[in-house]
């Protein structure tokens, strides 16, 4: 007779609460230890975008691409026939922060059941990529076909290693900020008196499908989409399989369409991640209710017990903390722990 597995222990509250990926400064040792310090439960590979060339959205989704390279010109990134030093330079990158990751986590004898990586999806990647002409990689369908493919190949390859190096199960976000404009046509041509042709959504949604699959293939134990831009196409971003979607709730769009597919997405299943803590602030901390408030009337507005933000939500800064001073990085993301823990356990105020 075959064993029978046990269940899986539900998350706890501060395994509910994490970082978007991005922190300010250039010590990834440093990065490391703040995010595990501050997420020991569920901490993540963290971006450090102020190094420069490869350590931003773009670079850093071009490091795992398998047999493409790009290059920088002044204009940005572009194809190259072979890797030069700045895309070695990605690469370098990338693996001194999961090298972090990993021997923080073994310093400080944290046990994170999972860990979280990010990856900037297919068409993102597309538009902020060059081909050799000067136009995006997201004019030419083969293009886009053979950039996602490749992404998806780096991608199976850094979940398994980050899989094996920390023992934790691993979480994949995928970041698409630019996918909106893909899809409306609205991003420039290289002389800038034109637009890119918009792309379909049946098109897009099987692009970001193959990366999903592959982040699966490889063992990631769920992978949310994250778009932070006020109309996220989230019917769409839910229709590629994905288990949750991640969105910046202080810049959400409240109209009744918005509101409408963010209700559809968490009554079929899918975890909503709220950004619900400012990524920047000058000053003093902000009271824990009023951090919550935004997400109690998401539940209140669409009928949805708040019980539901304790046991399908995630609590994240709004975005990215590039941008907030290392005092204030630290804070956001204790303060999305503190969330976490107070929707499992409400005050009687709220």
């Amino acid at each position: 007779m075959p064993a029978v597995e046990a269940p899986e222990e539900p998350l706890r509250p501060e395994e509910r609460a994490t970082g978007i990926g991005s922190l300010p400064g250039v010590d990834h040792d440093e990065a490391a230890r703040t995010v595990v310090g501050e997420l020991p439960a569920f901490p993540h590979v963290a971006e450090l975008p102020d190094r420069g060339v490869g350590a931003d959205m773009v670079g850093r989704a071009a490091a795992l691409l398998v047999d493409l390279a790009v290059e920088v010109w002044p204009s940005g990134y572009r194809v190259s026939s072979r890797p030069g030093a700045q895309h070695r330079r990605g690469v370098d990158l990338l693996a001194r922060d999961v090298d972090a990751l990993d021997s923080t986590i073994g310093e400080t004898g944290a046990a994170p059941r999972r860990v979280k990586t990010q990856v900037a999806g297919p068409w993102t990647l597309c538009a902020g990529v060059e081909l050799r002409s000067g136009n995006r990689a997201l004019t030419d369908r083969g293009a886009v076909a053979e950039f996602t493919a490749s992404l998806a190949e780096g991608l199976r390859g850094h979940v398994a290693e980050l899989a094996r190096r920390t023992g934790a199960d691993v979480v994949v976000q995928i970041d698409e900020p630019t996918l909106p404009a893909v899809l409306a046509g609205t991003l420039s041509t290289p002389s800038g008196y034109g637009t890119v042709r918009s792309v379909s959504g049946a098109d897009a949604r099987a692009g970001l499908a193959v990366l999903v699959d592959a982040a699966r293939d490889a063992g990631a134990v769920a992978v949310v989409a994250h778009c932070c831009h006020p109309t996220p196409p989230l019917a769409l971003l839910g229709a590629t399989g994905v288990d949750g979607l991640a969105v910046d709730l202080s810049a959400l769009d409240r109209s009744g369409a918005v509101l409408d597919a963010v209700g559809e997405q968490w009554d079929a299943g899918r975890e909503l991640w709220l950004g619900l803590v400012p990524s920047r602030s000058e000053g003093p901390a902000p009271e824990l209710g009023a951090l919550a408030r935004p997400a109690l009337d998401l539940a209140d507005r669409l009928g949805f017990d708040r019980a539901r933000l304790a046991d399908r939500a995630v609590v994240t800064p709004t975005c990215g903390l590039a941008g907030a001073t290392p005092a204030w990085a630290r804070t956001a993301m204790a303060r999305t722990v503190e969330l976490a823990e107070a929707f499992a356990d409400p005050p009687s105020s709220w």
